[in-house]
């Protein structure tokens, strides 16, 4: 009764502000402008290749919030990526039907859902 395992599993905020900032910084990378020539499949499996192993690693806890934060940029990012290199050849609705539904469709990996939390002692 109220010792260490009945705790939520917490990373410090240091930790989450330097993981955030190196995630995001990984992300922009994959998906920055001079990726506009790749194709989306392509894309695609670099992000999931970061993905398996930075969900893998953080899955552990309490990182809910930031895992839906983290799906919500990388969604961001393809979609600002597909407008870019569509450029003036995007019709009309296009850029809308590029939710982060449409691109789990393509195959990105979701960060949501893979959590486990560890079994009480």
């Amino acid at each position: 009764m109220g010792g260490e395992a009945d705790r939520p599993l917490l990373p410090a905020p240091v930790a989450v502000a330097a993981v955030d900032e190196a995630g995001r910084e990984r992300i922009r990378a994959l998906t920055g402008r001079s990726r506009a020539g790749a194709k989306l499949p392509e894309t695609i499996a670099s992000l999931n290749l970061f993905l398996r192993g930075w969900g893998g690693y953080f899955r552990t806890g309490n990182a809910g919030d930031k895992f839906v934060e983290m799906d919500r940029y990388m969604a961001w990012r393809l979609k600002r990526l597909l407008i870019k290199k569509r450029g003036r050849n995007l019709h009309v609705g296009q850029a809308g039907r590029w939710t982060r539904a449409w691109f789990h469709d393509q195959g990105l990996q979701q960060l949501m859902g893979t959590i486990r939390y560890p079994k009480a002692a």
